[in-house]
């Protein structure tokens, strides 16, 4: 199990730092054009519920996590993150298909819910890799498995280099230089092309369901990914 996770960590970390190709030019060039279509009330709401969801997360204690997994071996913990994986998928397609045949005031308000699943699915993942998620480092680090998930090839470099050796790293003992800004500016720009289209009339209801659905699995992927990095490097052996 611990070899196959290795390799696995090996592949995903080369996927995920491979420079951007043409594809990926021209999906931002499509990305741009959906961007101008939807209303700027729209994306005024999206940002505002972003930026407070983000503080919220920060400074509050609203995400109350489940007690840290103890004395559980790297299979029986990666168990149980697939099992919550697929819950927080069902949650969040059920409430994706609903939001997408709503249009746009609908669909806007999906996306500060649809993020607060992702969050509390991450949260719930920290537990079960035995972490704290009330510990101010910990919540940096689930925002940056955020960032990984959510971001373009070159800050995902930046992110998993402050990543690496986490739990040997100093942290810091407040969140005055956090960049919020930086980290909603990412999700926005580099969320998925389908879920841009979500917000348009007639083609929204279809996608909504599928598209939160693949939102929650790659985030889920992405943190099991990041915690066996800190599994790698010796955290809870």
């Amino acid at each position: 199990m611990v070899e196959r996770s290795a390799s696995d960590l090996a592949a995903w970390r080369a996927r995920i730092t491979k420079p951007a190709g043409p594809l990926g030019a021209a999906s931002r060039a499509v990305q741009r054009r959906i961007n101008r279509v939807i209303p700027e009330k729209v994306h005024a709401a999206i940002t505002a519920a972003m930026e407070a969801m983000t503080k919220a997360i920060l400074t509050g204690a609203d995400f109350a996590t489940a007690s840290p997994l103890r004395d559980a071996t790297l299979e029986e913990r990666e168990a149980k993150v697939a099992a919550a994986i697929q819950g927080w998928k069902a949650a969040a397609g059920a409430e994706g298909g609903v939001a997408g045949a709503g249009g746009f005031l609908l669909a806007a308000a999906d996306f500060p819910l649809l993020m607060s699943f992702k969050l509390k699915l991450l949260f719930e993942i920290a537990a079960l890799y035995g972490h704290d998620g009330s510990v101010l480092s910990e919540r940096l680090y689930i925002l940056h498995i955020f960032e990984l998930a959510f971001s373009d090839v070159e800050h995902r470099v930046k992110v998993l280099e402050a990543m690496d050796d986490w739990d040997a790293r100093p942290h810091p003992a407040d969140l005055k230089g956090f960049d919020w800004r930086s980290f909603q500016q990412q999700y926005r720009d580099h969320i998925d092309l389908a879920k841009l289209a979500q917000l348009l009339p007639v083609v929204g209801a279809p996608v909504g369901a599928v598209v939160n659905w693949r939102l929650t699995a790659h985030l889920g992927k992405t943190a099991m990914m990041a915690y066996r990095m800190r599994w790698a490097a010796g955290e809870g052996r």
